[in-house]
């Protein structure tokens, strides 16, 4: 008889380890049809190009990937280490602060929660930053950046994702509006405290979550 009991490795007992303390709950959350679309949104079938006016022209060859901070396991990939990684593919709808809505968007790439189980994040870290090429930053919760479909982008709709769209690797988290999936991803840093980001500290609301409309700062 095969045994079929999967192998005890370091990322089952984190995995076992973060149910047992509850880590990592925001899930992906199921919505009926009539409430798929945020208000003040609308729908639109384009992806509009949207970022600070500088494009920084990072090869495959070139990118790299930083992952440092409040974690027991510093990462250091290139793209060649990052897609020798468990890939994962997810369909997600994306929300736009300045108020469009693209439905059904196919990506692949790393699944944070995958990430996460690499470095191993520490007791105390709360936080992410992500640092982009452009000089470009935005913070999240540890628990957003964990969600049940966040993931570190390299394809889209079956091709690799476009320079204009954040390529090589971007980040997306599906339910926080899009400013907070970070194009162009160079380094990812774990924080104990909280260190708001480029739009944050000019306005944008701490969180994002396009249900409860938290465009800026007094929303």
């Amino acid at each position: 008889m095969v045994d079929e009991t999967p192998s005890d490795s370091k990322l089952t007992r984190s995995k076992e380890k973060w149910a047992r303390e509850g880590r990592f709950l925001t899930g992906k959350i199921a919505r009926a049809e009539d409430q798929r679309l945020p208000p003040g949104q609308h729908l639109t079938k384009d992806w509009p190009v949207l970022d600070l006016g500088v494009m920084p022209p990072v090869s495959h060859e070139r990118w790299r990937l930083d992952v440092y901070g409040a974690i027991e396991n510093p990462v250091f990939w290139t793209f060649a280490e990052f897609t020798a990684q468990k890939q994962s593919q997810f369909t997600s709808d994306i929300h736009c602060v300045t108020t469009w809505s693209r439905y059904d968007n196919q990506w692949e790439g790393l699944a944070t929660r995958e990430l996460l189980a690499a470095c191993q994040p520490r007791e105390d870290a709360r936080f992410v930053v992500l640092h982009s090429y452009d000089g470009y930053t935005t913070n999240l919760a540890l628990e957003d950046f964990a969600a049940e479909d966040a993931l570190l982008a390299h394809s889209w709709s079956g091709q690799p994702l476009t320079e204009e769209h954040g390529g090589p690797v971007r980040l997306v988290v599906p339910h926080l509006y899009f400013w907070k999936s970070a194009k162009w991803l160079q380094a990812i840093e774990f924080l104990t405290e909280d260190a708001p980001g480029f739009w944050e500290v000019r306005g944008y609301h701490n969180r994002g979550d396009p249900w409860a409309e938290q465009r800026y700062s007094d929303d």
